[in-house]
């Protein structure tokens, strides 16, 4: 039992090490952000996030993303209602990710739809030939 504890503590340790643990941001300074409703476990939508975001997200607890089109900090919902509430954020292994888990207040999807995951991959017709 105790070489069984040994070894965990030991595997935790490698792979603690191994790990990013500073954001990794890209050229541009922003990081994809998944978000997935914290109470069901769907995924509701992919945004982008930079410092600024994320420091107003945690400030605010209202989730807010930059948009690459209009070059400007986003507040989800902010003009139709549909918020996404902040439960938590976690990074990938490589820190080159973020998943948000936020409770919706509404459908997330632009279209009226709950998540902007509600079309099926057509595996012929949605996938160019290179």
């Amino acid at each position: 039992m105790a070489s069984r504890d040994i070894s965990h503590r030991l595997w935790q340790t490698v792979t603690h090490v191994s790990e990013a643990s500073v954001l990794s941001f890209d050229s541009a300074g922003l990081i994809p952000a998944v978000v997935q409703d914290a109470d069901c476990g769907d995924v509701l939508m992919l945004g982008f996030m930079n410092r600024e975001s994320l420091a107003r997200t945690y400030r605010t607890g209202l989730v807010t993303f930059w948009s690459r089109s209009r070059d400007e900090l986003w507040e989800k919902g902010a003009t139709s209602g549909n918020r996404l509430r902040l439960v938590s954020i976690s990074k990938n292994c490589e820190a080159n990710s973020l998943l948000v888990r936020a409770r919706p207040e509404g459908p997330t999807c632009h279209t009226g739809n709950t998540s902007c995951y509600y079309r099926e991959l057509d595996p012929v017709a949605d996938v160019e030939a290179p």
